[in-house]
C-alpha cells in the first residue's frame, strides 16, 4: 500500500485503500437504483458513451503514477483498457499501463505475480500464491472424497437473470458442486428464467456482481416472485444463500480463495463445517431460503 498513490471508486480493501485519492467515478455507484434500473442504465451508457465511468484526469496528472493497473475483462466492472491507455499517453512519463484480464484461478495467480514483479517484490507473490494454493488444494482433496455433486446455480444478477462466468464455475467445481448454467472461463451472460427452472438447481447462491450481501438480501425478494420459484429444488429445501460478491466472488484477487471456502460450506456443510454461515449477521454468507 505504501506504493499506491490512487485507487478507483470501488477500491475498499484493505482498509488503507479508503485513504487514497479516488481517480474514477461512476454515477450509478451507490445511486439507490433497483437491479432492473442498474441494468438498463449500464446498457444505455455503454451504447451511448462506450463507458460507464469517468476518470479524474487532473487528479491523475497530479499523482504522476509510474504504473496504472487496468483491465480488458469487462466494460461494466471497471474503466476499459483503451480509455486508460489513451489517457496515459498524455501523462508525464508516460506511466506503464498494465492490463489484468484473468478468467481462471491460474490467471489470477499469474496476475498476482505480474503485479509483484512490477512493484519489485516478486518474493511476496511466491509466498501469497503458495499459501492460497495450499488452501485450494485442501478444499479440493476433501471435496473429491464426496460422490454427490449438487447442482449449484451461482447467480450474478437477478433482474434480469445472469449466470456466472470466468473463475466462478471453476470454484464451484473445486468446492464439490456443479453449476449447470455457468460459463467456465467465459464471460457471464443474461439467461432466461426458464433456463434456471429447467436446470433444477439444488442450491442457489446470489452473488450479485459488484454488490454486497445487503443488496443480495433485497434482491432475494425479487427472486422469490419469479414464476414457479417455489418449484425450484433449492427453494423447496431452503438452500438459497446470499453472499458478499463485492468482497469475494466478483473480484479476481487473493480473496477468491475465501469465495471457494464459502462455497464449500454452502455445498457440503457437513464436510466443511468451519466455512458454514454463522447466521443472519454473517457478513460473508447468509442462508435465506
Amino acid at each position: 500500500m505504501d506504493q499506491v498513490v490512487g485507487v478507483s471508486h470501488e477500491c475498499d480493501f484493505p482498509n488503507q485503500a479508503n485513504e487514497r485519492p479516488r481517480v474514477t467515478h461512476c454515477p450509478v455507484h451507490n445511486a439507490g437504483l433497483s437491479s432492473r434500473e442498474v441494468d438498463e442504465w449500464v446498457r444505455r451508457a455503454l451504447r451511448e458513451n462506450g463507458t460507464i465511468y469517468a476518470i479524474d484526469e487532473p487528479l491523475l496528472r497530479k499523482l504522476r503514477p509510474d504504473v496504472i493497473l487496468t483491465q480488458k475483462l469487462c466494460d461494466v466492472c471497471a474503466v476499459g483498457y483503451g480509455t486508460v491507455a489513451q489517457l496515459a499517453e498524455t501523462l508525464p512519463g508516460p506511466p506503464k499501463v498494465v492490463n489484468l484480464e484473468p478468467s481462471s484461478l491460474s490467471d489470477i495467480f499469474d496476475d498476482i505475480r505480474r503485479v509483484a514483479e512490477l512493484c519489485d517484490v516478486p518474493e511476496r507473490a511466491d509466498k501469497v500464491i503458495a499459501e492460497l494454493s495450499d488452501r485450494i488444494e485442501g478444499v479440493r482433496r476433501r471435496a473429491n472424497r464426496i460422490v454427490h455433486r449438487p447442482r449449484c446455480f451461482l447467480m450474478e444478477w437477478v433482474d434480469p437473470p445472469f449466470c456466472s462466468g470466468h473463475w466462478a464455475p471453476e470454484i464451484v467445481e473445486i468446492a464439490g458442486g456443479y453449476d449447470p448454467l455457468g460459463r467456465k472461463h467465459q464471460p457471464s451472460v443474461q439467461i432466461e428464467w426458464q433456463e434456471v427452472l429447467a436446470a433444477r438447481p439444488d442450491v442457489v447462491v446470489l452473488a450479485l456482481c459488484g454488490y454486497d450481501i445487503n443488496r443480495a438480501r433485497r434482491d432475494y425478494a425479487i427472486l422469490q416472485h419469479l414464476p414457479d420459484f417455489d418449484n425450484v429444488p433449492a427453494a423447496q429445501s431452503g438452500k438459497v444463500y446470499v453472499v458478499d460478491a463485492s468482497a469475494y466472488f466478483a473480484r479476481p484477487g487473493p480473496r477468491v480463495v475465501d469465495s471457494l471456502e464459502i462455497l464449500a460450506g454452502i455445498v457440503h456443510p457437513t464436510e466443511f463445517p468451519e466455512f458454514v454461515s454463522h447466521g443472519a449477521d454473517d457478513p460473508r454468507v447468509v442462508r435465506v431460503g
